[in-house]
């Protein structure tokens, strides 16, 4: 009795500690230092060390003092730099999460689709860029899209272009290196919903004489939403924020919340700004991922 009595003891204590340690490491590694970043968006900059007016006023000739500000958030919205930053960050993301599912969703299906040996090939080979460094892969992108670049000179020896084109420090560079690097975050939450779909439905429905292109919008699809909302959120979410790949794709006309934000830390170091710009950011991230959450509540109901 007593050891059964230990037994259950150990199992709650070790259910306990597993279900805590998730929550202290959010607690220390992400509500803490976005405590201090909220906290930060209500000082005002100053010439000092930190550059930033203290949340309280501590001097002991008068009583202790709240010293929060709004300018910070007040000046967001006069100033169109920033809502010029944040829109056309949401744009290109969307286009971007539209791109990778687009490409991702035939090559997810093709994976799911293979045979063991090649389906385990193929997905090594999506996998497989994660084994370079992120910037590397970035820089490697100058090199293919310069005006001498690979690109370019294949072009030129075909005879398709007369001269160079201007692909770097473009739109559409900034949408290429977007998509090349999280179209793998794509493919995999949609393989993994794809994998499991019962091949037996779509051969019911073929029998009942349903076109391939049916069968996919009344079977295929709706199953595999969780996959697709998941690696849409997977993308939308860094893309919004991405700030090497438009700095070094897009050049210095390239206006992105990433590049805004970084600016005002480290060119400008008006600390207090900069946490307002990244609390507004956050928020505008938070918003997707409750939806996804209303929209699996409503599965599960």
């Amino acid at each position: 009795m007593t050891g059964a009595i230990r037994h259950g003891a150990a199992g709650r204590l070790w259910r306990t500690t597993v279900i805590t340690l998730p929550y202290a490491w959010l607690l220390l590694f992400f509500l803490v230092p976005f405590a201090i970043v909220f906290k930060i968006s209500f000082a005002d900059p100053i010439v000092a060390q930190p550059p930033f007016t203290p949340f309280f006023d501590w001097a002991e000739s008068s009583p202790r003092r709240l010293l929060a500000t709004f300018d910070n958030y007040l000046f967001l919205l006069e100033d169109k730099l920033y809502w010029v930053s944040y829109l056309r960050s949401i744009r290109i993301a969307f286009i971007s999460t539209l791109l990778c599912l687009l490409l991702g969703y035939p090559m997810a299906y093709g994976i799911a689709r293979a045979r063991p040996p090649w389906r385990s090939l193929l997905l090594m080979l999506v996998i497989l860029p994660f084994w370079t460094s992120f910037l590397l892969r970035v820089y490697a992108w100058i090199v293919m899209l310069g005006k001498h670049g690979v690109v370019n000179n294949a072009l030129l020896s075909v005879g398709f272009i007369d001269g160079p084109l201007q692909m770097l420090y473009t739109d559409a560079a900034v949408y290429l290196g977007i998509v090349y690097t999280y179209i793998p975050f794509m493919i995999l939450p949609l393989y993994a919903s794809l994998e499991k779909l019962d091949q037996n439905l779509h051969d019911a429905a073929m029998d009942l004489g349903a076109t391939p292109w049916k069968v996919f919008t009344d079977i295929t699809l709706p199953l595999s939403m969780p996959g697709v909302i998941a690696g849409s959120l997977l993308v939308f979410i860094p893309a919004l924020g991405e700030f090497v790949i438009p700095s070094l794709l897009g050049g210095i006309d390239s206006l992105m919340i990433g590049r805004t934000l970084y600016d005002e830390f480290f060119v400008n170091r008006d600390w207090p700004l900069a946490s307002a710009v990244a609390t507004v950011l956050l928020f505008i991230l938070i918003l997707p991922i409750m939806l996804f959450q209303r929209y699996q509540q409503g599965e599960e109901s």
